[in-house]
């Protein structure tokens, strides 16, 4: 028996008349808010904190950003605790443990204290994204998916912008420490995932999941789309927030405003990027996503060579944040090309495969950074013209057996 087991259940049928608070959109909702409250938090004094406090160099924060990478590069282990802990149950726990973990980070202002609870911290990041991920495919009806994930999206910007707004109206005016500001956006993400264990039934997915290791031919693309999806976040996650604090001397308070500008951008728009996503297709909007994030990569080399001043730095790092946000087509792509007991476990392998190149970009890029940081963003140029590419295989109407252009809606084995 997992873990939850014993807990009130019901099926989403059953869960959908309950009062709007209780259902199942209302807890991914609520998981959507609290995740971010503690991972924004976190990133947007890491680079700050890591080099006022702590005094690392490019190569330490590459280093830091492969440990906590690696907990997404054995994501696969979510489908052995599948077995013993229901996936609900899991993801809030991952999210109890982003929280704490979050909350204790000042406390170890050294290379080694920080790889520690960093790693702690991103345990509960990945494993938590990747059983909500899973949760939302099997829970979202398909025909809603894009327009729902939208909304989450927006909602999950929502609570990063105040999150943001928090800390520009109070860090500077309270004196605050990095310290206490940890504590306090930790803690709110801890309380929220106990809240939503008490106040939430165990709600029964449709289609009872496999709980083994599921790696199909036909969902090859998927997992290319994957694989350059997470090559390309190391670049903006890493390299382009400590471009900002090293080459234009942004402070705590800077990076912040920058990251409430994305956010509240994306807050809007999200939403809209579903409907986009519903109207046009994955296809379509991966082109323009993979086009614009190569014409991104490429300003931020001319910022070297042309000496563009901090303005323009800024409006391509919002920019790069708004086409991430039609990533949402990756996930839709998958829901209607997989077998319904595979999300789960594919989840899993996927968000494995996402991280293969996290594991060593950052320390390797770090490296290259110290000699060439030019050179950092002609890798991320080729990374996206490769996503371009793989985009182009996407059917216009992917499905079961219409998988890439090359399936012609001829039905594929099961392997």
């Amino acid at each position: 028996m997992a873990l939850g087991d014993s807990l009130n259940t019901m099926t989403l049928d059953e869960g959908r008349t309950l009062p709007f608070w209780r259902r199942p959109i209302a807890l991914l909702a609520l998981m959507a808010f609290a995740m971010p409250v503690a991972f924004s938090t976190w990133s947007a004094l890491l680079n700050n904190f890591v080099v006022e406090v702590a005094n690392f160099d490019g190569s330490d924060v590459g280093w830091l950003h492969t440990v906590r990478e690696i907990p997404g590069f054995l994501a696969i282990g979510v489908i052995f605790l599948l077995l013993f802990v229901r996936e609900q149950v899991l993801g809030l726990m991952s999210l109890l443990l982003l929280g704490a973990a979050t909350a204790m980070t000042a406390q170890f202002p050294s290379m080694g204290g920080l790889l520690i609870v960093t790693l702690l911290s991103s345990i509960g990041f990945h494993y938590y994204e990747t059983v909500n991920q899973s949760l939302q495919l099997q829970w979202i009806q398909k025909n809603r998916a894009p327009q729902v994930l939208g909304i989450l999206m927006g909602v999950g910007s929502g609570a990063t912008l105040l999150a943001y707004l928090l800390i520009m109206a109070t860090w500077d005016t309270f004196d605050l420490s990095y310290d206490l500001v940890y504590w306090v956006s930790g803690g709110a993400t801890a309380l929220i995932a106990l809240a939503c264990f008490f106040l939430f039934p165990q709600f029964e997915s449709p289609n009872p999941q496999k709980k083994e290791m599921v790696l199909r031919r036909r969902y090859w693309l998927y997992y290319a789309l994957q694989f350059m999806s997470g090559s390309r976040r190391q670049i903006f996650m890493v390299f382009v927030p400590f471009m900002m604090v090293e080459r234009y001397g942004f402070g705590t308070d800077d990076m912040t405003r920058l990251l409430m500008v994305g956010f509240a951008v994306n807050m809007v728009v999200a939403p809209l990027f579903g409907r986009v996503v519903s109207w046009v297709g994955e296809r379509f909007a991966l082109i323009v996503e993979y086009s614009g994030l190569a014409a991104v990569f490429l300003g931020y080399m001319a910022l070297y060579f042309l000496e563009l001043g901090w303005i323009f730095a800024s409006v391509l790092y919002v920019l790069n944040q708004l086409f991430f946000g039609l990533a949402l087509a990756i996930k839709t792509y998958f829901q209607k090309i997989a077998s319904p007991e595979d999300i789960a476990p594919t989840a899993a392998v996927a968000f494995t495969i996402n991280h293969i190149a996290a594991v060593f970009l950052p320390a390797g890029l770090g490296y290259l950074w110290l000699v060439s940081p030019t050179s950092v963003f002609v890798v991320a140029c080729g990374m996206a013209a490769v996503s371009f590419v793989l985009s182009l295989l996407v059917p216009r109407h992917p499905t079961t057996g219409n998988e890439t252009v090359f399936s012609r809606g001829v039905a594929q084995p099961a392997e």
